[in-house]
């Protein structure tokens, strides 16, 4: 595998799996990294302050996704709004019905978000994916201006233009309430005709200093105003083949250590908000699991190794990468073990209206049965509340 190496510093700590990719590509060969978690759990019993304490808790680390273009309070997602759930994500078409989801122009989408917003007794995360270019959930069909690829932007690789489109795409979420975009993109366009990545234009560039340069022209384009970022896909999905939502996808002989250098580099200068971890297989860094469901990798390396101690958020947790495996019950309990805090559920690939109550329920039992402690969620509480709005 040709790969460009990180420097010293960086790989002298990532780990003995992720060195091998140095040393010849021998990966497969090292030891499984058993999901844990990441404090030691309470005794199992009466959760502290309350059953009903401990669910408003869980409930606050879920966004989930739901139909429909106005909502009232006999709605499923209103009950779970008012109900403590952590937050909400937009789109603008339903996968499985091709018909309009929640958009269809800025004044009834606004007027959505009001609602939602209205219904919550906290501070309500309504989150998006607004990366630009076809990825772009507020866009002409609805009503948004259409706006470049992250693609597009790097090849331009001007700092002013760089600005001023990531202030065309900022506009457009504070004009409707949203206040978490998932971007940007920091993965490397290692692969050209990645189904997932570069065939989208999804990616500034492959190489990691155009990278760093327009996400942070992007990154502080939100900052200013009010919008948190989420950094994606860690640790790296560029050089994969396929797309996660749809099969599982294996970077094992593909990703290169260089493809952690964005995310490295955007950290150190203080510039992530929150990362998203990865769906993707990746056996030079944990032979068995996904990223996403990976102490290893989440713990390991992204918190212990590249020093990241904020949010860490899923990617879709009904994916086919990870509900055809694990099921929808095991890959929580693996993301909570892995290091996530943050669990998005799209509600596209499937359509559940009682995705937070099961999920809750779930949670619930990995608490009283030790596997995750309540210390534990109480860690991931206090990370999700620095995503959330100021009021």
């Amino acid at each position: 595998m040709d790969s460009v190496h990180l420097p010293r510093r960086l790989l002298a700590g990532i780990g003995s799996a992720a060195v091998a990719t140095v040393t010849g590509c021998e990966s497969h060969r090292a030891t499984s990294a058993t999901p844990r978690p990441t404090s030691s759990p309470r005794p199992s019993g009466t959760p502290r302050g309350g059953a009903a304490a401990l669910r408003r808790k869980i409930a606050s680390l879920l966004v989930v996704g739901f139909r429909g273009d106005r909502v009232s309070d006999r709605d499923w997602i209103v009950q779970a709004v008012k109900g403590g759930v952590g937050g909400v994500i937009l789109f603008d078409q339903d996968l499985e019905t091709k018909s309009v989801r929640n958009i269809r122009s800025p004044e009834q989408v606004t007027r959505l978000v009001k609602s939602l917003k209205d219904a919550s007794p906290g501070r309500l995360i309504v989150s998006i994916d607004q990366e630009g270019g076809r990825t772009l959930r507020l866009n002409p069909s609805n009503g948004f201006p259409a706006t470049k690829s992250e693609a597009e932007i790097g090849a331009e690789n001007s700092p002013a233009t760089t600005r001023d489109w990531a202030r065309g795409l900022v506009a457009s979420l504070t004009r409707i309430g949203v206040n978490l975009n998932y971007a940007p993109v920091v993965d490397l366009n290692i692969n050209p005709d990645s189904r997932a990545i570069g065939k989208l234009g999804r990616s500034f560039s492959a190489d990691p200093d155009v990278v760093v340069s327009n996400a942070t022209e992007e990154i502080q384009a939100h900052r200013a105003a009010g919008v948190k970022t989420v950094l994606k896909h860690f640790p790296g999905s560029g050089s994969s083949a396929g797309n996660t939502d749809f099969e599982v996808v294996d970077v094992s002989d593909t990703w290169q250590e260089r493809e952690l250098e964005p995310f490295q580099r955007l950290i150190q200068a203080g510039l992530a908000d929150s990362i998203m971890a990865a769906h993707v297989l990746n056996k030079q860094l944990d032979p068995t699991y996904p990223a996403s469901l990976s102490a290893a990798t989440v713990t390991d390396l992204l918190r212990g190794r590249l020093g990241w101690h904020g949010p860490v958020v899923s990617d879709d947790m009904q994916a086919v990468a990870i509900t055809e495996r694990y099921g929808a019950a095991e890959a929580v309990a693996l993301a909570l073990q892995a290091g996530l805090d943050l669990l998005v559920f799209a509600n596209q690939q499937v359509y559940d209206q009682r995705v937070v109550e099961e999920t809750v329920d779930t949670i619930v039992n990995l608490v009283r049965t030790g596997r995750v402690g309540e210390d534990r969620i109480d860690q991931s509480v206090a990370r999700v509340d620095s995503l959330r709005p100021k009021r």
